[in-house]
């Protein structure tokens, strides 16, 4: 399938997706700040993170479902061919990034929205426990 819009529609249209303080981060950032943990948001790393505690080397990721991919190999057949290409290389850039960062000693956790949104507790908690972990928990972490 082609695109059905010009590239002036297409670039108008995705200036305005917003991608920093979207719903999902603004909830894990008011849970986390009412627990009284101190962080930076969208602190200046390899792949942007949302979240970073840099003492403990915590990087903290909220992926956008559709944006990283999740469930992409069911929904690409669906999809027109510039959004396969789009989302192929987000997911293939989120895995270099995740791999850099674990190379240099930071714990990456990355979190769907969807998971953000209906199991917030759960978030909280494993960036809890990553961070009191800080240095001896190494590695990514998937959740949801």
């Amino acid at each position: 399938m082609t695109d059905v819009m010009t590239p002036e529609q297409r670039s108008f249209i995705m200036s305005r997706i917003k991608g920093k303080n979207t719903k999902p981060e603004t909830v894990m950032f008011e849970a986390l700040e009412a627990l009284g943990l101190t962080f930076e948001k969208h602190y200046k790393l390899l792949g942007n993170p949302d979240i970073v505690f840099p003492g403990e080397k915590v990087a903290v990721f909220i992926d956008g479902d559709f944006w990283h991919g999740r469930d992409f190999l069911k929904r690409k057949a669906n999809l027109p061919e510039y959004w396969v290409k789009k989302i192929s290389r987000n997911m293939r850039r989120d895995r270099r990034y995740r791999a850099i960062l674990r190379k240099d000693g930071w714990i990456v956790a990355r979190f769907w929205e969807h998971r953000v949104l209906k199991r917030l507790d759960g978030c909280v908690n494993r960036v809890i426990n990553l961070v009191a972990h800080g240095q001896r928990t190494k590695g990514t972490v998937r959740l949801g």
